[in-house]
């Protein structure tokens, strides 16, 4: 093997990571390997495969987290070895827990103070699994008291994420999702009576619709219960899927209600990890009262060390980003949010004003009034020569990863195209998107798209 000399004159191996054993191959597949191997290579060999993957940044159709500041990694890093579940080994942890809790709670209005009761999970899928679950127990109970039969239950909804078909299949409740009217983006109040009976667990009206990013009116949904009950007797609550505005309407949409200031409303869910600006893995679930959320549900162990309640469908789990999402309460406070979620939103605003510039397009939501973000449709599909499919094509020659996807029943015949403005994505990124819209735009329909950033109003 070849040697090089050291400061201190004494010949050592030469160990290029690229001219190590494990690098003269193919990376094993399907077999652990029987030796082990130098961890420099193992790491660059890793990283190599993984510069495969899109680029986060240029990710515009997650609502995931995809910045984080350099304490949050080194918070991470600190809690690598702490499992969320263990309260007794990890009580500080536990306790930053609570006080997250605690803060959404107030922040959501929560007329519990400071006995509400709430819990932290890997994700809003989780977290509205664990809403939907106190739901079905609690009508269970309802009927099981009456004398009532309690084998058919429904959750009525609009178009929502796929985390309430998984509920709905795995806990086998009637999924009722009611479809879309004509120029709606999400459910509206007065199709309720359609769908709800004495068999309906609650309604799940959602705070940033997945597929065009506006607000379902949850106030109205909850006033439409109202009257229903007026009328029929029948006492239906109402469940928000936060998952996204959860974390934007408290600070860009003071004045909606929304949460728990509507007396309907029993328990809401939320990502921390979306606009919440925590890293991957962490939701929240949190009800009105303790009292909506069955004892049945909640287990005790014991063989942690200590007699601990737990409410979750996984088990273990990290406590860094449950850290991470302590950090930016106190980091950014109520001012901080705020100005990073105007910001975002003016961004979105500005991209919208490009899009309905640019011809072909037909907003269905600008930026403003929900979440920071942008949907729109081709305005006439038949005759643009293309489609918006096509639009995603040429985007991701640019390395832009922006989805087109037909909306729910009963409109799927039109298909749209979203980007989501995060914490992250910065006026420049969002000006360079629009060129490359532009430049798609131009040469789809014949052109050559020589379109530069100074040409859009994103130049200043």
């Amino acid at each position: 093997m070849a040697l090089h000399q050291t400061d201190l004159g004494a010949a050592q191996p030469f160990e290029d990571v690229y001219a190590l054993p494990i690098s003269a191959a193919a990376l094993p597949r399907y077999r652990i390997p029987d030796k082990p191997a130098d961890p420099r290579a193992v790491r660059a060999l890793i990283r190599d495969e993984l510069a495969l993957d899109g680029n986060a940044s240029q990710n515009l159709a997650t609502f995931c987290t995809t910045w984080s500041e350099p304490e949050v990694h080194a918070l991470m890093d600190l809690c690598l070895d702490k499992n969320m579940i263990d309260k007794d080994e990890y009580p500080q942890t536990a306790e930053l827990e609570s006080r997250c809790v605690h803060i959404l709670a107030d922040l959501w209005h929560s007329p519990a103070g400071r006995s509400a009761m709430g819990c932290s999970t890997t994700g809003s899928s989780e977290a509205a699994m664990l809403g939907g679950l106190a739901l079905k127990w609690r009508w269970r109970k309802r009927r099981q008291e009456a004398g009532q039969p309690a084998d058919r239950p429904n959750l009525v909804c609009g178009p929502v994420q796929v985390c309430w078909e998984k509920f709905a299949r795995y806990f086998d409740v009637e999924l009722r999702q009611v479809p879309l009217e004509a120029g709606a983006t999400g459910l509206r109040p007065h199709q309720l009576r359609d769908y709800v009976d004495e068999n309906t667990i609650g309604v799940v009206a959602i705070l940033g619709v997945t597929y065009t990013c506006d607000y379902e009116p949850v106030r109205e949904i909850a006033a439409a219960l109202d009257a229903l009950q007026a009328d029929t007797g029948l006492d239906v609550p109402v469940h928000v899927d936060a998952a996204s505005g959860g974390f934007v309407a408290p600070f860009l949409h003071p004045d909606l209600e929304w949460d728990f200031r509507l007396e309907r409303v029993a328990s809401i869910n939320a990502s921390g990890h979306k606009y919440g600006m925590a890293p991957l893995g962490v939701g929240w679930a949190v009800w009105r009262s303790a009292e909506l959320l069955p004892e049945e549900l909640v287990f005790k162990v014991s063989y942690l060390g200590g007699d601990m309640p737990t409410f979750a469908l996984n088990f273990s789990r990290p406590g860094g980003e449950i850290v991470a999402q302590y950090y930016n309460f106190l980091r950014l406070g109520r001012e901080g949010y705020r100005r990073i979620y105007e910001a975002a939103s003016d961004t979105a605003h500005d991209l919208a004003r490009e899009i309905a510039g640019m011809g072909p397009f037909t907003l269905l939501y600008d930026g403003r009034g929900a979440l920071p973000a942008v949907s729109y449709t081709l305005t006439d599909p038949a005759s643009a020569g293309f489609t918006l499919y096509d639009v995603t094509d040429q985007l991701r020659r640019r390395g832009w990863q922006v989805p087109a996807y037909p909306l729910p029943p009963e409109r799927q015949e039109t298909v749209i195209q979203r980007v989501l403005v995060r914490h992250g994505v910065s006026r420049d990124t969002i000006a360079l998107l629009a060129r490359d819209i532009r430049d798609a735009v131009e040469r789809l329909s014949g052109g050559v798209g020589t379109g530069t950033p100074e040409q859009s109003g994103f130049h200043h």
